[in-house]
C-alpha cells in the first residue's frame, strides 16, 4: 500500500509579542489540520513571537515567557498532528533562533539556525548565536530536514540535511516583501531542490510589522524543480499538502497555484497591509490626513480607504490663499470617490496670529522658506490636535523621491504616524494611481472604479504654498530626480558614473548635495511600507552629520 503524508501549511499573520494571541492562532490552525486529517502542520519562523522582534528577543523575560508558551502548545496539541512552529530558545545562556517540533504532548525535536542573516533590514548577528547544521527529524513515516530561511539561501544545510537521511525539505520563513523577491526565492530554492533531489516547502508568514511586509506567497515544490502549489500573497491561508511515496522517493501531490500578480499590484498590496496592520495592531481603528488635492495625498487616502474601510478614513482640506480652486474640487472628487469623510480648515485666521506674533521679529526682513513652512506647520498643528482629540492616527504623505531630498517640511506636512508611500519615488505614484484607477480586488474596502480623478494624476505637482509654485521650480522634473535618486540610493553608483549615464553632472551634484543634508529629517520620519531593499531606515543607514561628498 502507498504511503501518504498531509502537511497543513499555515500561512499566517501573528503579531510580535502578543505570545499568548499567537498561540491561540497555532491551536486553531492546529484543530483544523487535525479536522483534516493531517500528520503535521507548520508554522513560519519565529510565530509565536511575532517577527521581526529586534532587541526584543534578548530580554531574557521575553525568551523565557516564550518558551513557556511552546511548552503549553506542546500540552494543549498533544492528541493529533505534530507541530512545527518557530521561536526563540535559551540553552547554555545563548540565544537561538529554533523550529520547534511539538508531538505527543512534547517538544520532540529542535532544529537550530546555523545562518544568521546579517544585511537589508536583519541583524540577527546582534540577537541570536549560529548553532552547527541540525539533521532531520522523524514525523511518522517521513524524516524531515529544516534549513531555517537564511539556511536555504545556501548549499550548505540542506546538503548536509540530505546526506542525513531527510526524505523532504520545510523551511519556515520570516521574509519580508521588496519588488523582484519572489523570484530571487524561487531561484534560490530551486537550486536546492535540484542540488538535493528532495521536495521543498517554503513556508512564509504574511503580515505588516513597523515598515516590513511579509507577503506569503509559499510554494511546494519537487525534485527538478516542478511547481505544486503556490499560495496567494499577503493573504493568510491555510492548505494541506499531500504527499505519496514513489520508487523515486517522496512527491508533493499536484495542488493549487495562485496566480501571481504584477508588482504594481503587489507594491499596492503590500501597502494596504501594511497600513492595515501597523494601525491594527498598534490598537488604532481609523484615520485621517490631508487631503490637499494633490496625487500623494490622494493616493494615501485610497490606501487607507482599502486598508480600513472608507468608514474609517477622514480627511481634511486646510486651504491658504495659495490653494486654487482645482485643489479644493480635486480633493471634493477624491473624497466622494472614496466614500470618506471630508471636512475643510481653513489656515488663514492661524496664520494671520502667527503673522502677527511674529511681526516684530521679522520686521525688515524678506518673505522666503520660513513663511511657506509656518503654512506647513500649522496644517500639521491642527491635523495633530484632531488626532489626539478624536483618536485617528494622522498618517503622512510624503513620497520617497521627497524624502530623499528634503522636500517636506518637518513637524509640517511630515506630521503623523505612518507614512504609506514613503518608499514610492514619484513616478511610481502617478502609475500606482493609474493602476489603481483600472484595477480591483476583493481585498480593497473601498469602490472599484475611477477613485482618483485624472486631473490630479496629470496636473502639474504644487506644493501650493506660493503664488503659481511648482514642484520643479525647486526640483528637476521627476523622471529626471528619480532616475538620479535611483543611481544614487538603489544602485550606490557615483557622480562620474551617472554623468557618463546622460545626466548633467550639476544636476546630479545638486540631488546628491540635498540627499546627504536631509538625512536628519529621514531620521524623524514616520515609518513607512517598505517595498525596495534600499528603503530609508534599516536598509540605508547613513549618518546625519556627514560632510563627504563624491569628488568625481
Amino acid at each position: 500500500m502507498t504511503q501518504t503524508f498531509r502537511l497543513t501549511l499555515a500561512q499566517l499573520n501573528p503579531v510580535v509579542g502578543a505570545l499568548a494571541a499567537n498561540a491561540a492562532q497555532a491551536r486553531d490552525a492546529w484543530a483544523e489540520a487535525r479536522a483534516a486529517g493531517a500528520a503535521m502542520i507548520a508554522f513560519p519562523e519565529m510565530f509565536i513571537t511575532g517577527y521581526q522582534t529586534q532587541d526584543l528577543v534578548m530580554k531574557p523575560a521575553f525568551a523565557r515567557a516564550a518558551m513557556a508558551e511552546i511548552e503549553a502548545l506542546a500540552r494543549a496539541c498533544a492528541e493529533g498532528p505534530a507541530l512545527g512552529i518557530g521561536g526563540p530558545l535559551i540553552e547554555g545562556g545563548k540565544l537561538y533562533n529554533v523550529y520547534y517540533i511539538l508531538e505527543a504532548g512534547r517538544i520532540a525535536a529542535v532544529v537550530k539556525k546555523h545562518h544568521l542573516p546579517n544585511d537589508l533590514v536583519f541583524d540577527e548577528k546582534r540577537l541570536f548565536t549560529p548553532a552547527d547544521i541540525s539533521g532531520p527529524y522523524r514525523v511518522g513515516p517521513i524524516r524531515i530536514g529544516t534549513p531555517i530561511c537564511e539556511d536555504a539561501w545556501h548549499e550548505d544545510v540542506a546538503e548536509a540535511q540530505a546526506e542525513s537521511g531527510a526524505e523532504i525539505l520545510l523551511v519556515p520563513n520570516g521574509s519580508p516583501y521588496s519588488r523582484g523577491r519572489f523570484d530571487t526565492r524561487m531561484g534560490l530554492m530551486v537550486s536546492r531542490v535540484i542540488e538535493t533531489g528532495l521536495p521543498m516547502v517554503y513556508l512564509n508568514m504574511v503580515g505588516g510589522q513597523d515598515d516590513q511586509v511579509f507577503d506569503g506567497t509559499s510554494f511546494v515544490l519537487n525534485p527538478g524543480g516542478h511547481l505544486t502549489h503556490l499560495l496567494p500573497g499577503f493573504l493568510e491561508t491555510l492548505v494541506h499538502v499531500d504527499f505519496e511515496e514513489t520508487a523515486e522517493g517522496w512527491r508533493a501531490l499536484p495542488g493549487e497555484k495562485a496566480p501571481m500578480p504584477e508588482d504594481w499590484e503587489r507594491d499596492y498590496h503590500a501597502m494596504v497591509v501594511g497600513t492595515r496592520d501597523y494601525l491594527h495592531k498598534s490598537g488604532f481603528k481609523r484615520v485621517l490626513l490631508g487631503l490637499s488635492g494633490g496625487i500623494d495625498s490622494a493616493l494615501v487616502a485610497t490606501i487607507a480607504a482599502d486598508a480600513l474601510g472608507p468608514e474609517n478614513v477622514h480627511c481634511l482640506m486646510l486651504p491658504s490663499e495659495y490653494t486654487s480652486a482645482h485643489s479644493l474640487e480635486d480633493a471634493e472628487a477624491v473624497a466622494r470617490a472614496l466614500g470618506t469623510k471630508l471636512d475643510t480648515v481653513p489656515i488663514s485666521g492661524p496664520r494671520a496670529a502667527v503673522t502677527e506674533a511674529l511681526g516684530p521679529l521679522f520686521a525688515g526682513l524678506a518673505p522666503d522658506v520660513t513663511e511657506e513652512n509656518i503654512q506647513s506647520r500649522l496644517r500639521g498643528l491642527l491635523l495633530m490636535a484632531i488626532s489626539n482629540k478624536t483618536g485617528a492616527m494622522l498618517l503622512t504623505t510624503g513620497n520617497k523621491s521627497e524624502m530623499a531630498v528634503g522636500y517636506a517640511t518637518i513637524y509640517g506636512d511630515m506630521n503623523g504616524g505612518y507614512n504609506p508611500i514613503k518608499d514610492l519615488y514619484k513616478t511610481r505614484v502617478f502609475e500606482t494611481c493609474r493602476w489603481r484607477n483600472l484595477n480591483h480586488r476583493p481585498w480593497m474596502l473601498a469602490p472599484a472604479g475611477e477613485v482618483i480623478p485624472p486631473r490630479v494624476i496629470d496636473k502639474p505637482p504644487s506644493a501650493e504654498l506660493r503664488e503659481d509654485q511648482k514642484d520643479e521650480d525647486s526640483l528637476p522634473p521627476y523622471p529626471v530626480l528619480d532616475a538620479i535618486l535611483d543611481g544614487l540610493v538603489e544602485r550606490e553608483l557615483s557622480v562620474e558614473e551617472l554623468v557618463a549615464e546622460g545626466f548633467a553632472r550639476e544636476t546630479v551634484k545638486k540631488v546628491e548635495h540635498l540627499l546627504y543634508i536631509s538625512e536628519w529629517k529621514r531620521f524623524q520620519s514616520a515609518p513607512g511600507t517598505r517595498l525596495t531593499t534600499r528603503a530609508f531606515w534599516l536598509d540605508r543607514r547613513y549618518p546625519m552629520v556627514n560632510r563627504w561628498r563624491d569628488p568625481s
